[in-house]
């Protein structure tokens, strides 16, 4: 079980990476931001539109994921915050260590 929560957190984690790239090449007067899902599953693209205030505030923590409202899964996490357009989620036990582990946020560039 472990294993498998690790793998969905690397999953998520690839989003996470890439949505860190749109923001970082999006200016600040582009409103909304828009980035894609960071749910588990590897086929979704669906699009998320929120400001880059909300966007920072969920980087700031490592186990955090913004996710299309009804994408998180229960099994290796919980919702946080509801909006209309995004949920955000914290990853529990090995998905949220693997998360934390994975995450490069504070990295020098």
């Amino acid at each position: 079980m472990a294993a498998r929560q690790a793998k969905l957190a690397e999953n998520e984690d690839f989003f996470r990476r890439i949505n860190e790239h749109l923001e970082e090449h999006t200016p600040e007067s582009a409103s909304p931001l828009i980035v894609i899902c960071e749910c588990d599953d590897v086929d979704c693209a669906q699009r998320i539109p929120l400001s880059h205030a909300d966007y920072d505030a969920v980087r700031a923590e490592p186990t955090h994921f913004l996710v299309t409202p009804g994408h998180s899964d229960p099994e290796v996490e919980e919702v946080m915050r509801r909006a209309d357009t995004f949920e955000v989620v914290r990853k529990l036990g090995a998905a949220g260590e693997a998360a934390a582990d994975l995450d490069t946020s504070d990295e020098a560039d």
